[in-house]
């Protein structure tokens, strides 16, 4: 940047260093800072999804036995990526950043996470778009705080705030979205960045509205759930029961995935031969149960309006719950939130399967709120989240069950980011 527009712009900004003459209002510049981050996380959240809707499409052609050699390419593709432009890092890497590393994300980072989460979850890895979509909304909201010369908690707050915009994106939950941004940081204290609160809330909402310009969404639930009445006064403990089993099912979910860890971690070999091994996996997983493929944004509600025999529900929840784990350790790129709602959403399944009487809807919500929470450690905002997504309006019981996974889950977290240190 040439020294004269650099002089201008440290102008400006002292400029909006200012505060608003005039203004009768809790209203400030720093308002226009969250709106704009929320404008970007917006448009980037968008372009990215129309990208990988457009690779999903390109890619589902493949079908029957072609889906190994795809996926296996894909992680080969993927693999390069990382080994020759720089390792974007995990979800780990990102909370890690916003708790010790003065809450800067690295933009430098960003090229190299969007090519490969493209591959992987364009392909049908069983992970999401939402790590990728936090890691790059919110480097922006620390590069937009670098350059209004923000530090310390401001600065944090900022990245925190590019982060709950890429989470409300995906989602369209802005509320939810916020609050996740700020749970998944740590998960003894959830309001420990109480002051990124609002910024997070107005960019999410920003976000929200820019998403759904761009997507033409509508204001909606997104999986078609049977509405929830509640039918008996112990639907409460009906939700900590169902709450309990799916618990069961994030623990065994955090021990295959260290065990798989462990195995790749024994193979001294670059990374591109593991997500080349991941791929092939994952491959003849979908190749049986193609319904695994893909990170579940669409396959929950075909998984909810096809009859599906105990047995095949038996089988989709096990080796959904190995794909996952499969794609986390083997250096595919992604996020494990919606996946994991599907195993939720299977597990449900299987209960009223094996207990007809049980209620439909409150068994699927309360066992997709149980296992996220037990693996993220997010019991506030995974209850929003899923009255949101699912229509479900009476919360409590989510709630109830989220609270369920949270107290049930391993001391040590799945994120080991989360953990305290001194």
């Amino acid at each position: 940047m040439k020294i004269k527009t650099r002089r201008k712009l440290i102008t400006y900004l002292d400029v909006l260093d200012q505060p608003l003459k005039f203004n009768p209002f809790l209203f400030s510049r720093t308002f226009l800072l969250w709106a704009v981050l929320g404008v970007a996380g917006g448009i980037i959240s968008g372009v990215y999804w129309i990208t990988l809707e457009m690779i999903m499409h390109a890619l589902a052609v493949f079908e029957g036995w072609q889906v190994i050699p795809t996926m296996a390419i894909a992680g080969l593709l993927a693999g390069f990526v990382i080994h020759f432009i720089g390792d974007p890092g995990e979800i780990h890497l990102i909370v890690n950043n916003i708790r010790f590393n003065k809450g800067e994300l690295e933009p430098k980072n960003n090229p190299s996470m969007i090519l490969s989460s493209l591959l992987c979850v364009g392909s049908g890895g069983s992970l999401g778009p939402e790590a990728p979509l936090v890691q790059v909304t919110g480097s922006t909201g620390t590069w937009l705080g670098k350059m209004l010369r923000l530090k310390g908690e401001e600065l944090r707050s900022v990245s925190i705030a590019g982060m709950a915009s890429g989470f409300t994106a995906l989602f369209g939950a802005p509320l939810g979205g916020s609050l996740f941004s700020l749970e998944i940081l740590h998960h003894k204290h959830a309001a420990e960045y109480y002051q990124a609160i609002i910024p997070a809330l107005v960019a999410s909402c920003f976000s929200y509205l820019i998403f759904a310009l761009i997507m033409h969404l509508g204001l909606g639930p997104i999986w078609d759930l049977p509405a929830y009445v509640m039918e008996d006064k112990f639907d409460f403990a009906y939700a900590v029961l169902f709450g309990i089993v799916a618990t069961l099912f994030g623990w065994i979910f955090i021990y295959c995935t260290k065990f798989l860890k462990s195995l790749f971690g024994k193979l001294l070999l670059p990374i591109y031969y593991k997500t080349l091994i991941g791929g092939i996996i994952l491959g003849i997983i979908a190749f049986y149960y193609p319904l695994t493929r893909y990170f579940g944004h669409h396959e929950i509600n075909e998984l909810l309006l096809n009859e599906s025999s105990l047995k095949f529900l038996g089988a989709i929840l096990i080796f959904k719950i190995i794909a996952i784990a499969v794609t986390v350790t083997s250096g595919w790129r992604g996020g494990f939130i919606i996946p994991l709602f599907f195993v939720g959403a299977t597990l449900g399944l299987i209960i009223h399967q094996i207990f007809p009487s049980t209620n439909l809807p409150l068994a699927i919500v309360t066992s997709m709120a149980a296992i996220n929470a037990c693996v993220t450690r997010t019991p506030i905002s995974t209850t929003i989240l899923l009255s949101t997504l699912t229509g479900f309006t009476y919360f409590i019981p989510i709630l109830f069950a989220s609270l369920t996974g949270y107290f049930l889950a391993p001391r040590i977290p799945f994120i080991s980011s989360q953990m305290d240190k001194f």
